[in-house]
């Protein structure tokens, strides 16, 4: 099947996206996530059968009409659900806006067979990459993956050059303290290919979206992340921490 006509199915378009990579952005949120975080904002992205069927060739008449406002020092990014999911689909449409002279940027956990992943990455700018907790058993517990998977997912980004921006939800109570500080900054600073780290605090916005869908939130009652959540952070990771934009 000839790339212009591959389906995926997507949930939604942002065209003026700021806060997932360089500049202004035109954002697709794929459909479909393995991943069941407890802070995920976006519960409605989770299956696999929701969203909207929709071609490459679709998509790009819609990055298009962006394409005056995006080009010069902004792109295209690839989020979720879980983008890798969806690999065929994510590296036919990313092929396509490279050889159109986009910039791309792909926004993952790395939940994906890392065979899945590198065909991705081949026409992958920029990675966003999802580092939920710092150990083995808090990732299994409260996302249902796997740190080790996500460690040979950024293994196979340094492999193939890829920079990477980590992205790090800081929740009290959870993934919080100098300890947890500590193991991020540890993990960040082993890779030459990490050029920052976003710190994003926990927020609450999502409930609505789980009372809608008839789903209990997993964080009910924890409090947003305040300054003195992320400061320990800031402190650990020195010039690579950047706050959300």
């Amino acid at each position: 099947m000839e790339n212009s006509v591959l389906t995926g199915r997507v949930h939604s378009f942002q065209s003026m996206g700021a806060v997932d990579g360089p500049g202004l952005r035109y954002v697709v949120f794929f459909q479909g996530c393995p991943l069941r975080c407890a802070y995920c904002h976006n519960p409605d992205t989770w299956a696999f059968d929701g969203g909207q069927e929709t071609t490459v060739e679709d998509v790009l008449q819609k990055v298009r009409r962006c394409a005056p406002y995006i080009k010069k020092t902004g792109g295209v990014t690839l989020t979720g659900g879980e983008p890798l999911s969806q690999s065929d689909f994510a590296a036919a449409l990313l092929t396509t806006l490279k050889a159109e002279g986009f910039h791309t940027a792909l926004d993952t956990s790395g939940a994906a067979s890392l065979e899945s992943a590198a065909k991705v990455l081949e026409h992958t700018d920029l990675v966003l990459a999802d580092l939920k907790f710092t150990t083995e058993e808090d990732y299994r517990r409260h996302t249902g993956g796997s740190l080790a998977h996500t460690l040979e997912f950024l293994d196979l980004c340094r492999k193939m050059g890829r920079p990477v921006w980590l992205r790090h939800v800081v929740v009290p109570g959870l993934n919080d303290g100098p300890a947890a500080a500590a193991r991020l900054a540890q993990l960040a600073k082993g890779y030459d290919n990490v050029e920052k780290v976003e710190l994003l605090p926990f927020r609450t916005l999502c409930i609505e979206k789980y009372a809608a869908l008839g789903l209990p939130f997993p964080l009910e009652g924890t409090a947003p992340a305040g300054e003195e959540h992320l400061a320990p952070f800031y402190e650990a990771l020195g010039p690579l921490a950047k706050p959300a934009k």
